[in-house]
Parts: C-alpha cells; structure tokens; sequence
C-alpha cells in the first residue's frame, strides 16, 4: 500500500514539474472582469485539448500545459466575439491578457461546446468523451470522473453534497428516473453530454415561486450516431464455482427518436451481481414527488410484509437473479406524453449467519445461534404515466403504478438455548398507486396547483414456526400453549395477518406574485387515512386442529391473540408561506394549522378517538453568494403518526423469540428540525465543498417497552410514548478539488443521539457519539493506468446507563482499484479493499475482497468483446458486523459467495 502511494505521488510530481502556466485576465470592451468566461488551449500538433478553465470573479484564468509545444489560446464568453492566440510553450509562464468585445450574434456559442465542462446558468454541462480513456463501459464509470459529483456508498449519485433524485435521456425519465439503473446499465459510449440540472423543477410553472436549491436531476444527451438505431450490448457468460455451475445472460437494448423510446434490460445471473434488490423494487414509487414543500403531517405506513434480508455478493451464500425490464415513451403530438415501464424481478437467495449475542439483562442468558435462510421475492410492477400540456399554462399529469408480490422465506436455526427451530413466512402483497397533477397559469400573477395522490395496499403475510419442545418449555408455559403429546417433539405455531390500507391525500396550492421580488403561497388540503388490521395466533395440534393459547399478554384477555382493529385518521390543514428576495437572501417564513381526527376501534366494541388542532411555523433562509454559491437555513415543527401495526392490542410474533402487542393509547411525536447547509462548486479552481448540520428534537417519541422472561432469550415488547425527549445532532461535510488529471476528496461526518428505551419496564439512557473521517484520490490519464486510492475510519462511543463502561468501537477500511486501458484493445481492472473491525480495542473481524477483471477487445469500436471475470479472488469465506443496542451486544459472522471465475462474451450493437 505505501508504495502504491509513493508511486501516485511520484507521478502527480513528474505531471506538474514537466507544465508551465498559462494567465490572465479577462475583461469586456468597458473594463469590467468577466466572470466565468471559457478558456480552452488546444494542441495543434495533435489537435487535443491541452488544459481547459474558466475565469473567476476578477477575470483571471490559469492553465497549466506541457512544455515545449504550441498551443492555441481560444478565450470565449456568451455574448462577446472570441479571440485566439497562437503561443509557444517553452520554460517560462506566459501571461496573456485579454479584452473581448460585444457581439449581438452570440459568437462563440460552438466554441463553448467543445469545452470539457461548461455552466449554462444552472447547469453544469460535461463533455463525456473529454473524461473518458476507454476503460469506461456504463455510465457509472464516467460519472466516477466528472469533477463535483460522487457515487456513494449505496449506489446513489451525489452532486454538491445533494442526492440526485432521477435521471433523464434527452428528456425523457429513464425507467421512472432511477439512478441505479441507469448508472449500471446506460453503454458509455453512447454518451455526448451530461447535463446536471440543479435547482430542478418537474414543473417551469412553479421555478420562479419556489425554493429548489435541494433538487437535482441529470439530462443524458446522446450522441448523434445513436439516435434513430437501437443499440446496447448483450452479454452472455459462463463460468465455474466450488459447488455449482455459473450462467449469466444481459441483453440491454435502447432506441431512442424524437417521437419514441424503448429500453429493454434484461438479466439472468446466479453470479451475484444483482442489478435491482427487493429493497430497490419496493422504493419505486411512480416517480411522483409533489411539487409543494411538506405541509408538517408524516404519516407513514408501515410495512407488514415478512422479514426478507437483502442480499448481496457480501452477506449471501447463494444468489439467483431474474430481471425483465422495459421501459418506453411516446410523444404522439407536442403537447401529449405517454410513457410506462414494465418489470418483473426474481431474488432468489441463502444466507448463513452465525450470531453472538451478549444480552444486557442479568438474568437472560447469552445466546448463540447458527442460522440458514433461504428466500425468494418475485414481484410484478407496472406503470403507465400521461403528460398533456395544453399550452404553456395549462399542463395535467396522471400516473398509475402498481406492484404485485410473492415471496417466501424458510430459517433453520439451532439456538443453544432453545434448540432446533424452524420458521416459515410467505405473503402476496400489493400496492396501487395513482396520482394526479394539474397546474395552471391564470395569469402573470396568479398559478394554481392541484395535486391528489391515493394508494391502496393489502398485505397478507403468514408465519409458521416449529419449536423445540423440550427447550423451549418455559416460554410455551408463559404464552399458554398446550404441551404435545410424548411422540410429537416441537409445538408448532401458526399467525394469519391482513392488513389493509386506503390512503388519499389532496392538496391545493395557489401562489399569488406580488412582484419580482416577493410572492405569497396559500396552500389547503387533506389526508385521509383508514386501516384493517385482522390476525390470528394459534398452535396446531398433532391431529391438525387449532388451538388458541391462553396466556395473560398483554393482559388477561381472551382476545389477546387475536385482532380486530380499524384506524382512522383524518388531517384538514391550511397554511401561508411568504417569499422574499432582498440582494443575496431569500426569505421564506410560513405556517399551517392543522385539525387531526385520530380514530382506532379495537375487536368493533372499544373505540379510542383524539381530536386536536396543531400550529407549525417554518422558516427558510438562503444566502445566495455566487451561481455556484450558497447558505441555506431552514426550521420546521412536524408530527410524526404511527399506523395500524402498532396500534392493534393483540399479540404478533415478530420471530419465534420476539413477540409484539400493541398500544391502542399512543400519540404523535413532534418533532423540532433545524438544516443548515453550505455548498460550493468553483469552476475556477475545480474545487467543491459541501457541508450539513441537523439538531433535531422529538417529543413524545413512541419508544419500545422490552421485557425478557426470566431465564429466557424470549421477549415481549409493545409500544409506548417516551417522557423524556430524544435529541440528535448531525454534522457531514466534504472537500473534492481536481487537480489536472488527479481527483482528491476528504468527507468527514459527526453525529450524536440522546434517546431513551425502556427495558423491563424501567428506562435507560443511550447516548451514542460516531465519527467517520474518509479521504480518496484517483486520476484520470488518458493513457497511462489509472489508480484510485480510499480509506475510511469510523469510530463509535456508545454509552447505556444500563451498561457499567461505554463500548467504542473502530473501523478501518483502506480500498484500492486500478484500471488500464493498453495497446488499445486490454482493458484491466481490479478492486481490493479490507476492512478490520475493532471493539474496545479488540479485533472481531478482517475481511478482505479481491475482484479483477481482463477484457480484450479489437479496438474501440469492435463488435465483440470478452471478458474474463474473477470475484472474492481472495476466497474469503465470511465477514462480521459488530452491533450494540440498548438490549445486547452482538457479533454477527455472515458467509459470503465463494470465489467465481467466468468468461464472458459481449457483442455491441
């Protein structure tokens, strides 16, 4: 390692020694500097881009170009006639400066296009083959490269510190936006210019009343060649395993016209590379994101479906995917857009963890467990969008999404405590949504918005487990089952749920311009809410009859394993927000007032209802210093609702050790949000910052009450509203400068919680403080290899009033990859990271991963291309994760998929 740093080092000296500067200064025909002009040398022996710039906020430009060559000084600004200069590079610096006169007829304009990056009031606009060297294949390759944006962690796109939130293709919303796969199936070499649209408005209508500083989106345009053809790639591979055969087959195809798009992909693999995870399938929402700020109501509905873990190359044993994907749009006229997407996934996958639990209460004993999970999630999802803009002030949008699923999991565990245990889950949930916008201009002061969202989901999840009899005596003696004959060794138990949900929310904005500084925004609307939650827990005797259990959770009720409820919740608020620019700032101080209607009626006899009223102030602030610039405050009150699952009184077994009732009495949490954010993009400098603190204070938080059974891992826990107030503090800030052909970053994030759980029906403090400090450098030649550089460390403090010590915990995790495109036809790749886990001072875990890859093609244009892939090179069989909680301690050894080697072969339309 310390030698591949040297040698980066070595190399980012030898580039900078070998360069001189190229400076001055940029003024128009009255002497004022100008600001963002464009600065471009080309070499004209090779008729390349030597260096690229702009100026800053005094006129002044620098460039850095090889020695001894001559360059052609191209200096543009929209607006004014360009000038050239042809110049000598020798030893010395050259200062050139420059004044640039009017010129009506905008020359320049196809000069600025050349340029690597341009900015274009609010969007930045990258030359995609200008960070390109041959190696890249998809998307995700390039955006690595491009100066301001990131990939993080999770796969997400991040601009100035803010998420991307969809991505388009000449306009369109590649499969409703989702940037992952985009990134990981959009060919690089279809690419002309990426477009990073910040500020970003669904609607023109609305970006001049509204704040959009927080929103960005990403515009593909591609090239001229791949238009009106299909093209793509298909990839088919073949390889081997220690215990199976390997398969993969990827077609990915796309046509795009003026009139029609289609893309299909398409993937068939049990190699573990999972384009989208159930996680991914269940976060698609139809693309809707309401086009007015938060009106302070949350209202969450949560999930009831079974516990799926996700699954990857890195907590997975085995992993089969299935993906049919096709997305299109149609534009019959100019002013109608029809568009849908159609997609059928199936994960198919196993996981072994071994898991060490330390628990906190004394009297519980601590539990060892070894578990194989088997699981299978295929869902269906469909949507259907229309756009009609009638005119530039009458525009209406419906869209139509469902998803339809079925999944499965099995668990085999042996538990030293409780013996062999079997659970069994399946469910076939769906959801429908459906939403409906229409915006409307009456006139130069006056724009109305409405918009109506409705969902409808049924959940129908069914658990079966079969217990140890002889070990797990005590708790069936508590919960009340009746013990099995002498010949039957397991109590067998079985839970039926349905939960049904009807959502509808309508709102309407009406924004009254005051004048070109200022605008009102008046804002009713309503959520309407209604919940069905039935279960039934029972035990199924050896002769195949049920009985019903007959213990005392959570009260001494016959009922209690059983449930009958229905929940209603109604919001009708109206609020007034006021927006102001004065110089740099921008005001945005509002209200609502809410009237809540809160409704559960428990077995159709016990009715429980809450009626109040609530008044939220919200206050924005953004201090816009630059273009590329800016300070944003904002506060905000909002209340958090909980839904039907944790409302309904009866029993539900959460796991065979982990039973759940509800609180038919809780209340909403407030919540006191407080945002400060920083972000800085200087072209000038290509240097980046960004940063974020977050103090947020709840009230009335609902907490969970856990008791343990004396002597037993078994729990019971339900619901409860916390006396005390919960508080956190975030902070997150990062540094990316590119320096010529080397990108540096360097994030750190800060963060500390208060919060309070209750144990055995007493209240404990936990107080967690985490840090994580991480830096990374890459380049980004056009010839030679290419080395990215990573290191992470993370650090903990975690202090329980029920522990006698805080547990500090530390994480380190250097990285490294390299590329090489060479003799113009090898692309070489490998990726190696490791990551060592430490609690209080103690080594839990190392885990390291090798992948590299070699493919040969004839040039960059050849048809055919193949590829020899190899993963987990390393054979590392298993990693840990380390956890503490306010009821155990855990160390959690998870195996991962075996080392994989495949030849691959891909042809290119």
């Amino acid at each position: 390692m310390k030698k591949i740093i040297f040698l980066a080092i070595f190399m980012v000296t030898i580039f900078t020694n070998a360069q001189v500067k190229l400076t001055g200064i940029v003024k128009d025909s009255i002497g004022e500097p100008l600001e963002m002009a464009n600065v471009l040398a080309i070499d004209k022996v090779t008729n390349k881009i030597a260096s690229y710039g702009f100026t800053d906020e005094k006129g002044f430009y620098k460039l850095n170009v090889d020695k001894n060559i001559t360059v052609l000084l191209k200096i543009s600004y929209v607006g004014m006639q360009s000038a050239d200069f042809t110049l000598e590079t020798k030893s010395g610096d050259i200062v050139t400066n420059v004044m640039l006169a009017f010129d009506n007829a905008l020359d320049g304009i196809n000069i600025v296009s050349k340029m690597p990056v341009t900015v274009k009031g609010d969007t930045i606009v990258y030359n995609a083959d200008s960070f390109q060297n041959g190696s890249e294949r998809k998307l995700e390759d390039v955006l690595k490269k491009l100066p301001g944006v990131e990939i993080n962690d999770d796969g997400e796109i991040e601009v100035e510190g803010k998420t991307v939130e969809k991505i388009m293709i000449d306009g369109k919303d590649f499969f409703d936006g989702d940037t992952k796969l985009a990134t990981k199936n959009i060919p690089s070499n279809a690419l002309d210019k990426i477009e990073v649209l910040r500020n970003y408005a669904d609607v023109s209508q609305l970006s001049g009343v509204q704040n959009n500083q927080d929103r960005v989106a990403i515009n593909i345009k591609l090239k001229e060649g791949k238009k009106n053809f299909w093209f793509g790639d298909i990839t088919a591979g073949a390889g081997d395993a220690p215990d199976e055969t390997l398969y993969l087959l990827q077609p990915k195809l796309f046509y795009y016209s003026p009139k029609y798009t289609i893309n299909v992909i398409g993937d068939v693999n049990n190699m573990g590379e999972v384009v989208l995870d159930r996680g991914d399938i269940r976060s698609f929402s139809g693309g809707f994101r309401s086009q007015s700020p938060s009106n302070g109501t949350n209202l969450s509905l949560a999930s009831a479906g079974i516990g799926f873990l996700t699954a990857n190359a890195r907590n997975a044993n085995r992993i089969e995917t299935k993906l049919m994907a096709m997305n299109f749009s149609y534009s019959p006229t100019t002013k109608l857009d029809l568009s849908g997407f159609l997609i059928f996934s199936s994960n198919s996958n196993g996981q072994q963890n071994n898991v060490d639990t330390d628990y906190i209460d004394a009297e519980t004993p601590d539990e060892y467990t070894e578990s194989r999970t088997d699981q299978t999630s295929n869902t269906g999802l469909i949507k259907l969008s229309a756009g009609y803009k009638q005119n530039a002030r009458k525009q209406f949008n419906y869209d139509l999404i469902g998803r339809f699923t079925n999944e499965f999991r099995k668990d085999d565990v042996v538990s030293n405590v409780l013996g062999n245990i079997t659970e069994d889950e399946k469910a076939t949930p769906y959801t429908i949504n459906q939403n409906f916008s229409y915006f409307y201009t009456a006139n130069e002061k006056n724009i109305f918005a409405l918009e109506a969202k409705h969902l409808l989901q049924d959940e129908d999840p069914f658990y079966v487990a079969s217990l140890d009899k002889d070990n797990y005596v005590d708790e069936a003696e508590t919960l009340g089952f009746t013990e099995p004959s002498a010949t039957n060794e397991y109590y067998t138990l079985e839970q039926d749920r349905r939960v049904k949900s009807n959502q509808l929310d309508v709102k309407l904005d009406y924004y009254n311009i005051l004048n070109d500084k200022s605008n009102l925004n008046f804002v009713v609307g309503t959520i309407q809410s209604k919940q069905n939650f039935d279960s039934k827990f029972f035990q199924v005797l050896e002769d195949g009859s049920e009985s019903t259990p007959t213990g005392t959770i959570p009260e001494d009720d016959a009922r209690s394993f059983t449930n009958d409820t229905e929940y209603g919740f109604s919001d009708i608020y109206a609020g007034l927000r006021y927006r102001l620019k004065a110089g740099i700032f921008t005001f945005t101080p509002g209200f609502t007032l809410h009237a809540y209607d809160v409704q559960n009626t428990q077995y159709e006899t016990e009715i429980f209802e809450d009626q109040f009223q609530k008044f939220f102030p919200e206050l924005s602030i953004i201090a816009q210093f630059k273009q590329s610039e800016s300070l944003q405050f904002s506060y905000k009150q909002e209340v958090n609702f909980t839904d039907v699952n944790q409302l309904a009184k009866g029993i539900v077994a959460n796991s065979y050790s982990s039973f759940y009732y509800g609180n038919h009495e809780l209340t909403n949490a407030h919540l006191h949000n407080v945002n400060l954010n920083y972000s800085s993009f200087n072209l000038f400098n290509y240097t980046n910052v960004f940063a974020r603190l977050n103090y947020k204070k709840t009230i009335d938080q609902i907490n969970s009450n856990t008791i343990f059974e004396p002597g037993s891992v078994v729990s019971t826990s339900t619901s409860l509203n916390s006396p005390f107030d919960n508080e956190s503090f975030t902070g997150s800030a990062r540094v990316g400068k590119t320096f010529n052909k080397i990108k540096t970053s360097l994030g750190a994030n800060y963060g500390y919680s208060k919060t309070f759980q209750s144990l055995n029906d007493e209240f404990n403090t936990n107080k967690l403080f985490s840090q994580s400090y991480s830096a990374s450098v890459s380049t980004n030649f056009n010839k030679a290899p290419n080395v990215s550089l990573g290191y992470r460390l993370s650090l903990s403090d975690q202090d329980n009033s029920s522990r006698d010590a805080v547990i500090k915990g530390v994480t380190n995790a250097p990285s490294i990859s390299f590329d090489a495109y060479v003799w113009k036809s090898l692309t070489i790749r490998s990726d190696f990271s490791y990551n060592e886990v430490k609690q209080d001072g103690v080594v839990a875990n190392t885990f390291q991963s090798l992948d590299a890859s070699f493919a040969y093609r004839k040039d960059k244009d050849a048809k055919w291309e193949y590829e020899l892939v190899g993963s987990n090179l390393l054979a590392s069989g298993s990693r840990a994760s380390v956890n503490t909680s306010n009821i155990a301690f855990t160390i959690n050894e998870t195996f991962v998929l075996p080392r994989f080697i495949s030849l691959r072969v891909k042809y290119q339309l």
